[in-house]
C-alpha cells in the first residue's frame, strides 16, 4: 500500500514562500519519478512539478507546469524517501491543497493519495 504524508503548508501573504515536504513509502519512492499536484476549491487536481529518480549516476531532472516555472523548485532526498517543493513569489491563485505522488502518464488514475497540505495565499 502506498503511504504519502505531506506537510509544510500554511497561510502566507502574497509574495511569501513556503517549503512543502512529502515522505513516501520506500516501495514507490526509490523507483519512481515523483510529482507534486494541487487542487484548488471547485477545480480539478492539476500537475505542478515532477522530478526523476536521479539514479544510475545521473542527476535528477525536473519539470514544471508553465505557471510555476521560476517560482517553484522541486527536489528530493532519496536517502529519506522525501520530495520537497519550495514555493516562492506566491500569489492568491496558488491557494490549493498540495499533494505528492508518483509521476507517470495517467497519474489521474492513481488511487492512493495522502491527505495533502493546505496552502493559503491572501492578504
Amino acid at each position: 500500500q502506498v503511504h504519502l504524508v505531506e506537510s509544510g503548508g500554511g497561510w502566507v501573504q502574497p509574495g511569501g514562500s513556503l517549503r512543502l515536504s512529502c515522505v513516501a513509502s520506500g516501495s514507490i519512492f526509490s523507483t519512481n519519478a515523483m510529482g507534486w499536484y494541487r487542487q484548488a476549491p471547485g477545480k480539478q487536481r492539476e500537475f505542478v512539478a515532477a522530478i526523476t529518480t536521479g539514479e544510475n549516476g545521473r542527476g535528477a531532472s525536473e519539470s514544471y507546469v508553465n505557471f510555476v516555472q521560476g517560482r517553484f523548485t522541486i527536489s528530493r532526498d532519496n536517502d529519506k524517501n522525501t520530495v520537497f517543493l519550495q514555493l516562492t513569489s506566491l500569489n492568491p491563485e496558488d491557494t490549493a491543497v498540495y499533494y505528492c505522488n508518483v509521476f507517470r502518464p495517467g497519474w489521474r488514475d492513481l488511487s492512493d493519495w495522502g491527505q495533502g497540505t493546505q496552502v493559503t495565499v491572501s492578504s
